[in-house]
């Protein structure tokens, strides 16, 4: 996984407890630590998220090589 997919994947993930928290608690944690939905520092992380969102896709179609499954079968036998 490339640098780029890890930053994706972690922007993901906050976006994904936003989310929750805001479906469970109807709590907006980057709106309320950034000054707001409309402030421009939430909306840029939005955007982040959403792009990050855009670049995950591409982990779905990504092919497993021989060496990601061989390392897999170790970590998990």
């Amino acid at each position: 996984m490339s640098v780029l997919q890890k930053i994706a994947l972690v922007l993901v993930i906050i976006g994904a407890v936003n989310w929750g928290l805001v479906g469970f608690f109807q709590f907006d944690l980057v709106a309320s630590i950034f000054g707001g939905q409309e402030a421009i520092a939430s909306r840029i992380v939005y955007g982040l998220v959403g792009i990050a969102g855009l670049v995950s896709i591409g982990l779905l179609f990504k092919p497993v090589t021989a060496e990601e499954t061989n390392r897999s079968y170790r970590t998990n036998h």
